[in-house]
């Protein structure tokens, strides 16, 4: 067990490095495989363009009938739309009208654009350097050839995937299995919505933010366990249900050293588990292991994370996110990082990253951050009224306004 305060890159690189990703596949239509995994390479079964073809409208020539010296003029013999080919033959001293997307007439190589040409009739004429050999073609294969890579296994498909699917002629395609991820919230003091608030009792608000971000990673089926009491059957009763429908759980609450934490008591029963106190702000106590059904042989990572609603959110970012993009087997996408300027000063701590909560705006072009108020990792208004974290590195110290720092945009994650 370990006890020594670790790093955020550290904490995070020990929980990736245990990590065995899913193998289970199932195959789907392409439109219901939009932020799925895919589960193994796609080899182009078809040259994409199937032919040489038109880049813009204009008209289809031989490279060898342009002059270098004086006007060149050529005769139509035809015309060429997309989808419905010129069939006729184009000869030394002819063209072609063509549209964007044809198939370029036997003979031709080069398409001079509509607007740099003179019509007379039947004859178009245009000055020297108006196109060169070779202009405005789109090459058979040039996007993709036949049994070269369209794309990789573990990518998560966007749209403009399905989009390629489709050009390729694929109408099903093999994805991951979706990653099963049973939560819970622990506490006594937690009512479920629609019950009555106690004395110093509280709404369970951690398993909605939960299903909130993890709804957003659409490769994941999620499971609400609800509130679970503070006792240790309760806690070893909803682990071991879990075990039995999902690959990953994610606890809130129970972690810390109180005496009724005993989170900490059952995972240490079931399994083996880190507890860590993480050198960050908000959320350094935070758990990570597996835990497992000896009976069966059911088992599950888990993750025990802090019970405070911001630092739930804060260690789903910083270790969570990436480690179920791990075990989705997908190739993860980076958290996406931007800089912003700080509009005020803020007091830091170094020794420890800090995730403070900040307002996004563009201001004379640039990205400027407003801190929300009190940063408390209980204050979750302060949260929702932020467009993004700051994230302030182990070694910073205090900073002034106007200074640069990093910030992680809550609409750029998924």
């Amino acid at each position: 067990m370990q006890t020594d305060f670790q790093t955020v890159d550290q904490a995070r690189q020990s929980i990736l490095d245990q990590l065995k990703p899913i193998t289970g596949t199932r195959t789907v239509a392409i439109r219901e495989a939009l932020d799925q995994v895919l589960a193994f390479d796609v080899l182009s079964p078809i040259n994409v363009p199937a032919h040489d073809n038109s880049a813009m409208d204009g008209y289809a020539l031989n490279g060898t009938c342009i002059q270098t010296a004086g006007m060149t003029s050529l005769k139509m013999v035809g015309t060429a739309y997309a989808g419905k080919a010129f069939n006729g033959t184009c000869n030394t001293g002819e063209c072609v009208r063509i549209m964007t997307g044809a198939v370029m007439p036997p003979g031709c190589d080069t398409v001079l654009i509509q607007e740099n040409a003179t019509v007379n009739g039947d004859t178009i004429s245009f000055p020297p350097g108006a196109v060169k050999a070779g202009d405005n073609r789109r090459l058979a294969g040039e996007d993709l050839t036949v049994g070269k890579p369209a794309l990789p296994a573990g990518k998560v498909l966007r749209p403009a995937d399905l989009g390629l699917l489709a050009s390729l002629g694929i109408a099903e395609i093999a994805v991951r299995r979706k990653l099963r991820v049973a939560f819970f919230s622990t506490g006594d003091e937690l009512r479920s919505l629609g019950q009555a608030l106690d004395e110093g009792c509280v709404y369970d608000s951690n398993r909605y933010t939960l299903y909130g971000m993890l709804t957003r990673l659409r490769f994941v089926e999620l499971l609400d366990m609800g509130v679970v009491h503070d006792s240790p059957e309760a806690l070893e009763q909803a682990m071991l249900q879990a075990m039995e429908q999902a690959d990953v759980i994610l606890t809130s609450g129970g972690v810390s050293v109180g005496e009724a934490d005993f989170t900490k008591e059952v995972m240490e029963k079931l399994g083996s588990v880190n507890f860590w106190k993480i050198a960050m702000r908000p959320g350094r106590p935070m758990a990570f292991g597996q835990v497992q059904n000896k009976a069966n042989g059911d088992s599950a990572y888990l993750f025990g994370l802090p019970g405070n609603p911001v630092a739930v959110m804060v260690t789903f970012y910083a270790f969570v996110r990436d480690a179920l993009f791990r075990l989705a087997s997908a190739r993860s996408l980076p958290v996406p990082m931007v800089t912003a300027k700080l509009a005020q000063d803020v007091r830091k701590r170094p020794g420890r990253t800090e995730y403070q909560r900040a307002r996004l705006t563009m201001e004379n072009g640039v990205l400027t951050a407003h801190m929300t108020g009190s940063q408390g990792s209980g204050i979750l208004r302060s949260m929702s009224e932020s467009d993004g974290l700051l994230v302030l590195e182990h070694a910073q110290g205090d900073l002034k306004a106007g200074e640069t720092v990093l910030a992680l945009p809550f609409e750029g994650l998924l």
